[in-house]
């Protein structure tokens, strides 16, 4: 027998099993993740939250194997043909592949050729002739002739054996596991266009005639030619390399070798290679194909939905610029610019529309407006969407701020990816059932500036734009995944209970909808909360909903400073033994940063609160309510370069990273384009993975390297010592042919349009023309 579930996860991912088994309990319990990776840490021995997501899925997967082969023992069982051996090959099964395997030649299928020849008794002519190649084939198929069974001549029973052989070779567990491994190991994904789409399918010719490893094939590749097979553009086969085309196919050898057949001459041995053939090409070699071909989807899926989560948590997590009141401005020509204003809470406290731009070109008009908003609500910052017309509205408001000094504003342009979804919404409607659609979108703009993270929570996950081929994975999966990073994201900041909206609260540990909107349906009748305890008090919010809960809901002008932090209430008796001790108020002891250091946390530790909730407390203690986000700090584009025509090789911009994939990072340097910066070019040493080097929303400094104007192209390279190429023309041309490849890594959100190859080649220069090469090769597409 295998080991219990525990033990393998906890071999898995390197730790106990006793912390496993204590985490599978808690789970079980209806514990959730953030709420074990926080407050339960003696008793997982400190598992983190990454830890026990990946402990969380490993547990779901080894229940779903063990259910299964429950399942497969019954079936086999019940067949009267679960031997000693077999049983403890099932039982001994690690994967749901190999599982598989051990159950085919016993699953109930379809009535097969072979079992039609089986049940007229050819089945003694198939084992005789493989065991004895000496037998001619077509006298010993004399003896089995029946015509009631439709077997008239000895061809139809011939044919009959090789059907009851082939059918026995691939349904040989033992036989897949090592033809699979080798396809695996040496197998190459062939893609060819299909006749006549090669101009339908103009954007995927790069994989026209294209090979690859499948071990070693990257999910954005990967995606690219199964998108393109899903068009109707690509054909895709997998081969291994042979010096002879004609050569007879390696896998082949290995049927032969494991049923010993080989050619000595021998009347039968024709025959039998004929059978291995066709059970090769007929059988084994489409089951394979599509089993390999399966596994190369769901791994790409995997790392593509890895990649938005990591882009997703950055985001979320990203610097908030706080409790300022701020004017939203939703970009637009001809249907104006739509301006909101929300105070220092998020509250909308104003709204118009201006239109400075074509066709009605009211200019003076925009900048009074907006100028009289801001003073007649002491406007700090004036957020301004990235999408249409951004850089225009960024010089009509840098216009507006050079004509009144006497405004302290600070204009800061931010990614509105999701905002018109959030304003189409159900929660929107609900939350301004009077306000234009459009001026929704200009709120939502400027609360994303004060607290991207409680903003962007009211939006779906896979709307916001930070993923890679997100159209083309699993979406059941991706949604898992994203919500379980919101999840971390919102329960590591925490929430102010009097101030967060629903959707926010509906993501802490232990909420859901309901109970968050009956939160807020009891704040808005009773008042504000004044202590944590009186969340009680919410209809259906029980015991076990508020220890989950409470630590991750702040009060921060409640009547007992500690529900302000993140000390959980199940341990404030901790606290009050060591206000016991020291002889001083909660209130002198918090932010007393120098005094708290000079305890000893081992004092206070007892039987159910050790050493890791010790240390949380005092850490909290000397920063109460701390926030885990980066400070707030903005990137400063450069005046004058708003379109990509004003772009110059080897200038030097500061720009914010809207979007991080296995190939490199887009960069918003403010001219409606974001830039790639290949992985190649992000650092002068060698990078794996981009995410070690630069996260959403980071602002970086990048050289211009070439400006594609005609396909809206920028490369861009973070190793500012990097040669960039000269200028390409009108027509896209600087001399040579490198730039005209297109690209198969399509951007799946924000407004970029730029890609990359993702054919890493680190070691080459990537300077100039070298990166040019790795370069995007194709349009992106939200």
């Amino acid at each position: 027998m295998l080991p219990p579930i525990e033990h393998r996860i906890a071999e898995e991912i390197g730790v106990s099993p006793r912390q496993v088994i204590a985490a599978v309990q808690l789970l079980d319990d209806g514990a959730t993740v953030p709420f074990v990776a926080r407050y339960r840490k003696e008793v997982t021995g400190g598992l983190d939250d990454t830890q026990l997501r990946t402990l969380e899925e490993r547990l779901g997967y080894l229940r779903e194997l063990e259910d299964r082969r429950a399942t497969v023992l019954a079936s086999i069982e019940e067949q009267g043909k679960l031997g000693a051996e077999l049983r403890a090959e099932v039982e001994h099964a690690d994967t749901k592949q190999r599982l598989e395997d051990l159950y085919l030649p016993y699953k109930p299928k379809r009535r097969t050729k072979a079992q039609i020849a089986r049940e007229a008794g050819i089945g003694p002519l198939a084992e005789a002739l493989l065991a004895d190649p000496a037998l001619t084939p077509e006298t010993e198929a004399e003896q089995y002739l029946n015509a009631e069974a439709g077997f008239t001549d000895t061809k139809a029973v011939l044919d009959g054996a090789r059907q009851i052989l082939m059918e026995a070779f691939a349904e040989d567990a033992a036989l897949l596991g090592e033809l699979r491994g080798y396809l695996h190991e040496h197998g190459l994904v062939r893609s060819a266009v299909i006749e006549g789409k090669e101009t339908e399918g103009a954007k995927f010719r790069d994989w026209f005639d294209f090979q690859e490893a499948i071990a070693s094939m990257p999910s954005h590749r990967a995606l690219a030619l199964l998108r393109g097979r899903n068009e109707g553009v690509l054909r895709l086969t997998l081969d291994v390399e042979r010096a002879d085309a004609d050569a007879p196919h390696p896998c082949e050898g290995r049927i032969a070798a494991r049923f010993g057949v080989r050619n000595q001459g021998r009347p039968a041995d024709r025959w039998l290679a004929d059978t291995v053939r066709w059970a090769w090409s007929v059988k084994i070699s489409i089951h394979l194909e599509l089993e390999l071909m399966g596994e190369l989807r769901e791994r790409a899926e995997e790392e593509a939905i890895r990649v938005f989560a990591r882009n997703l948590k950055d985001l979320l997590l990203a610097a908030p610029a706080g409790t300022r009141a701020t004017i939203g401005l939703d970009p637009g020509i001809r249907t104006g610019v739509k301006v909101a204003v929300v105070d220092a809470t998020g509250k909308l406290v104003d709204t118009a529309t201006v239109y400075p731009f074509e066709p009605r070109r009211d200019r003076e008009s925009a900048i009074a407006t907006i100028a009289a908003l801001a003073k007649k609500h002491a406007v700090e910052l004036i957020a301004i969407g990235n999408g249409t017309a951004s850089r225009e509205t960024d010089a009509l408001t840098a216009e507006l701020m050079k004509r009144h000094p006497d405004l302290p504003l600070t204009k800061i342009v931010v990614s509105e990816a999701g905002a018109s979804v959030y304003s189409a919404s159900e929660l929107a409607a609900r939350e301004f059932p009077d306000l234009d659609v459009s001026l929704r979108g200009a709120v939502s703009i400027a609360r994303r500036l004060q607290d991207p993270l409680a903003e962007l929570v009211k939006i779906d996950p896979k709307s916001i734009g930070v993923g890679q081929y997100q159209h083309d994975v699993n979406q059941g999966r991706l949604a898992k995944s994203l919500d379980a990073v919101v999840e971390d994201c919102v329960n590591a900041v925490g929430v102010d209970v009097n101030t967060a909206s629903a959707p926010l609260l509906a993501r802490i540990s232990g909420l859901n909808a309901t109970l968050a909107g009956n939160i807020v349906e009891y704040r808005n009748a009773k008042g504000p909360f004044r202590s944590r305890d009186a969340l009680k008090d919410v209809p259906r919010l029980g015991p076990k909903t508020f220890e989950q809960a409470a630590g991750f809901l702040r009060i921060p002008s409640g009547d007992n400073p500690l529900d302000a932090s993140s000390v959980h209430p199940e341990a404030y008796p901790v606290v009050e033994r060591i206000l016991a001790r020291v002889q001083k108020s909660v209130r002198e002891l918090m932010g007393n940063g120098s005094f708290l250091k000079s305890l000893k946390a081992t004092e206070f530790t007892d039987e159910r609160f050790g050493l890791p909730t010790v240390q949380d407390i005092l850490a909290e203690l000397e920063k109460p309510g701390r926030d885990p986000r980066p400070e707030f700090r903005t990137a400063s584009f450069r005046e004058g370069v708003e379109t990509l025509k004003d772009l110059q090789p080897g200038m030097q911009l500061e720009g914010v990273v809207t979007n991080v994939t296995n190939f490199g990072a887009f960069v918003d340097i403010g001219v409606h384009q974001d830039g790639l910066v290949h992985i190649s070019a992000l650092s002068n040493t060698f990078v794996k993975d981009p995410h070690s080097v630069v996260k959403a929303g980071q602002v970086v400094k990048v050289k211009v390297l070439e400006v594609d104007i005609p396909r809206h192209r920028i490369a861009l390279t973070m190793r500012l010592s990097d040669e960039a190429a000269p200028k390409r023309n009108d027509h896209g041309s600087r001399g040579d042919a490198r730039g005209d490849r297109r690209s198969d890594e399509r951007r799946s959100g924000g407004n970029a349009r730029a890609a990359s190859s993702a054919r890493q080649g680190q070691d080459k220069p990537a300077a100039g023309n070298a990166l040019v090469e790795a370069f995007a090769r194709a349009r992106g597409s939200k």
